[in-house]
């Protein structure tokens, strides 16, 4: 079962108040039902959110729906369970803001959504009916909700960033997609579905994948560092040997000359563990920076 699904089946348990479950209404019919002069139906892949749709109309307004399982999605091959519904259908349509005087409305009218808690019910209905969100154990975050309106694109995408989830919109073939990039702002969606066993399956994934890359990351930045430094000091003794094939090392200040004899003797050694190493062993204090310094220096008596 997919991380999505369970994410669905999750939420589609839980309880809530009557605005709440007419903003989650509208969402799912707004995008999910297709309507006819005598009915409107409504296809779904999860049997939990057919239930749970089923149940949300049936204890709403009290009307026999018709539900059909034996459909195929022809692309994914998954089975397709069928709402239909026939009775009370334009009171149900204009109480849920789908058609009003006859027009479709593809976003609904701000009493349905005035409150913050309708504005994640509504969400939550958009997630249900054509939302999904990659498992964390992929190599990606992603999260989306392909719409097939662009009105209705907009306005969920609208809803999102007022929730401050970071959304964007893009066109994808024939539908329009909104979707979420980033890892907190999934994690932050999930939570706001009281999906609270997916969140901990995520954050645990999440937790473990940041931890494995701040790892890799460090272990890069530690090898470029050993790779500075050998690139450095391959410098450095290059150009001691210039300076001994070219100049009478015996005559050189004994600055210089220090620098040049501690760093034939211990090649490997960077800068800093340089002059530890002279300080130690001659009692004569010295820094990194000046052994930068005396390079700096030799450099210029070779040009």
């Amino acid at each position: 079962m997919s991380f999505t699904s369970n994410i669905k089946n999750e939420i589609s348990s839980i309880q809530y108040g009557e605005s709440e479950n007419f903003a989650e209404l509208s969402a799912i019919l707004n995008i999910g039902a297709k309507i006819f002069d005598d009915r409107f139906e409504i296809y779904t892949e999860n049997i939990s959110v057919a239930r749970r749709i089923y149940s949300l109309i049936k204890e709403t307004y009290h009307i026999d729906i018709e539900m059909d399982n034996s459909g195929i999605n022809s692309l994914r091959k998954n089975k397709l369970v069928l709402l239909i519904i026939r009775e009370k259908v334009d009171l149900i349509l204009s109480d849920l803001s789908i058609i009003l005087d006859g027009e479709r409305l593809y976003a609904p009218h701000n009493y349905l959504v005035d409150e913050l808690k309708d504005k994640q019910a509504y969400l939550r209905g958009v997630f249900m009916i054509c939302g999904s969100i990659n498992d964390p154990k992929t190599s990606r975050y992603h999260a989306e909700f392909v719409i097939s309106n662009e009105d209705t694109a907009n306005f969920v995408n609208s809803l999102l960033n007022e929730m401050h989830f970071n959304s964007k919109v893009i066109k994808r073939d024939k539908n329009y997609m909104v979707y979420i990039k980033e890892s907190e702002k999934i994690s932050d969606f999930i939570k706001m579905l009281n999906a609270i066993n997916s969140l901990f399956y995520y954050e645990d994934i999440r937790i473990y994948r940041d931890h494995k890359n701040m790892t890799n990351r460090l272990n890069n930045c530690e090898q470029a560092n050993v790779d500075k430094v050998i690139a450095s000091s391959n410098e450095q003794l290059e150009l001691i040997k210039k300076l001994r094939e070219t100049r009478d090392f015996d005559l050189l200040d004994e600055r210089i000359k220090d620098i040049c004899i501690y760093k034939e003797k211990y090649p490997e050694s960077s800068m800093a563990e340089l002059a530890e190493i002279i300080s130690s062993e001659t009692e004569r204090p010295i820094t990194k920076s000046c052994i930068n310094h005396r390079f700096r220096k030799i450099k210029e008596m070779l040009k």
